[in-house]
């Protein structure tokens, strides 16, 4: 999601002139700071879990369970974290010496989203927290360092992507409702009260993809943005199937050809856990397919 994101960006800046090199750069920097962001969330998630059997058992896909069940080590984490975060700020400076001071907003942004994403994950925020770091500080920092500027049609754009992976993180939220219903963890789902009207939220995520392309079609005059909808047929697909996994967690589709990449289904199939990883791969080959559509308009523009 990370790369896909910035390729999204990178493209388009570099068709309005962005430098190649401070973009390249920025990927580093914002793949450092995805990891430490993953690591810091697992962290915290392990303090939360190491004394509450009840909470591992409800825990989403076995969270942290390589601190947990001591494959690693608490201070081996730590210097993992420290070693990203140091990464991060060192290619941040190097971009404020090449591209201007603006760079520090966005450097202050992914430290907190990095400290703060478990406060907001627990709060029913975390799709905010996504949406913020997939979408300003990766889209506006990245078109800054290339281009030492500032578009609203950026905005636009990074809205659009960011809606898309929210809707990933939002469907897996989703599917394991009454798990974290049984933990009491809050989560934007829940915080809708049913199962059914948190369903219905998830289009949300969709239209705004929709909306960013259209308005991108409208502002740039490319037709190319409206290439996006072509996803609209996924999208009714994904919600059937999250309908009818409401209901019967076991159900498992026919898988289709557009289904694909489902990482290793001949394995998986076999497994309890099938019908749930079969629709979150899709919700995430949904985000891939419109991040892709996205990345030829700019081409074509």
């Amino acid at each position: 999601m990370t790369f896909l994101g910035w390729l999204v960006i990178f493209i388009y800046s570099l068709q309005h002139g962005g430098k190649l090199f401070p973009g390249i750069l920025a990927l580093v920097g914002a793949f450092a700071m995805h990891m430490a962001t993953n690591l810091l969330d697992d962290l915290f998630d392990y303090f939360i879990l190491r004394n509450n059997m009840e909470l591992q058992k409800a825990a989403l896909n076995d969270k942290c369970i390589y601190l947990i069940d001591g494959r690693t080590s608490l201070s081996k984490v730590c210097m993992c974290i420290l070693f990203f975060l140091g990464v991060a700020a060192g290619i941040g400076l190097l971009l404020i010496y090449l591209s201007g001071p603006w760079v520090i907003l966005f450097m202050a942004g992914g430290l907190f989203i990095a400290l703060g994403y478990q406060w907001c994950s627990l709060r029913g925020l975390g799709e905010v927290a996504v949406l913020t770091a997939y979408g300003p500080l990766l889209f506006g920092g990245v078109y800054y360092v290339m281009t030492s500027s500032f578009s609203l049609s950026v905005f636009a754009l990074s809205f659009g992507c960011s809606s898309l992976v929210a809707s990933v993180l939002y469907n897996h939220m989703l599917m394991d409702y009454d798990a974290d219903k049984c933990a009491s963890k809050i989560t934007l789902c829940r915080k809708l009260g049913s199962k059914s009207r948190a369903l219905a939220f998830s289009l949300f995520f969709y239209l705004a993809g929709f909306a960013a392309s259209i308005f991108l079609a409208c502002s740039t005059g490319s037709l190319f943005y409206l290439l996006a909808l072509l996803i609209i047929p996924l999208v009714f697909d994904i919600y059937l199937l999250l309908h009818i996994y409401n209901h019967d967690k076991t159900h498992l589709p026919a898988i289709r050809p557009w289904h694909y990449p489902l990482h290793h289904w001949d394995e998986l199939r076999k497994s309890t856990d099938a019908p749930f990883y079969m629709r979150f791969f899709y919700s995430r080959n949904i985000a891939v397919y419109y991040m892709l559509l996205i990345c030829i308009a700019s081409c074509l523009q």
